[in-house]
């Protein structure tokens, strides 16, 4: 994942508060803080690091034996370790890019995918909170979703991206239907996305900066 919009250009998007600092991230893994917005308990958003790999309040442990990186749109409302947060404790994870793989021949040739217009999107989050015995850990999941025309070729499964017109809603805590709140959860308009072949280095973890999103010469 991609998050390099400036804190004051993520402020005015989103209509948060001041943010003082954002770091640029060029190759996000799960695992790691991602940023998130999400509602606090005065009712106005916050922007929060969470850690990518949802831990849900009930467990044992402050991690889970299976990964819980993406959440299926189509399950989301009724799996344990979800239904919850989806009821509660939405969350928007802006984003400028991402990344997904396409096997060619023996080898996985890595693809960005961003926004045509050049603004970050939204992608469908959820959130939960871990607590025991003074140790908190916040967490965070993507839905996702089918992929659409644009992705369908490199995946079968894309991030729910939110429109626009929608965010609100999704992050409304006072919305607690799934019957309003599913129907959100489809792909984007495949005109919404632009992709192109980049450099391997983006398969390691720890590679980072605007070299990854290069294209590769034609």
């Amino acid at each position: 994942m991609i998050q390099i919009t400036a804190g004051e250009l993520l402020a005015e998007r989103f209509e948060l508060p001041a943010i003082s600092t954002v770091t640029p991230r060029y190759n996000l893994a799960p695992s790691q803080p991602v940023g998130v917005i999400r509602v606090a308990a005065e009712g106005q958003r916050e922007w929060v690091a969470l850690r990518w790999g949802l831990v849900p309040a009930w467990s044992p442990e402050p991690r889970t034996a299976y990964s819980t990186f993406n959440a299926r749109a189509e399950t989301v409302a009724d799996k344990p370790t979800y239904r919850h947060a989806f009821r509660r404790r939405r969350c928007l994870i802006p984003a400028d890019g991402f990344y997904e793989w396409r096997t060619v021949g023996k080898r996985k040739q890595p693809y960005c995918i961003a926004p045509t217009d050049d603004e970050p999107f939204a992608f469908a989050g959820l959130w939960e909170r871990w607590e025991r015995d003074g140790t908190v850990v916040e967490s965070c999941t993507i839905v996702v979703t089918t992929a659409n025309a644009t992705i369908a070729p490199l995946h079968d499964r894309m991030p729910v991206i939110l429109a626009r017109a929608d965010e609100a809603l999704w992050l409304d805590p006072t919305q607690t239907d799934p019957a309003i709140l599913q129907p959100l959860l489809i792909p984007c308009a495949p005109e919404r996305l632009r992709v192109w072949p980049v450099g391997t280095a983006v398969n390691r973890p720890g590679s980072e900066g605007p070299d990854l999103m290069a294209p590769l010469p034609s």
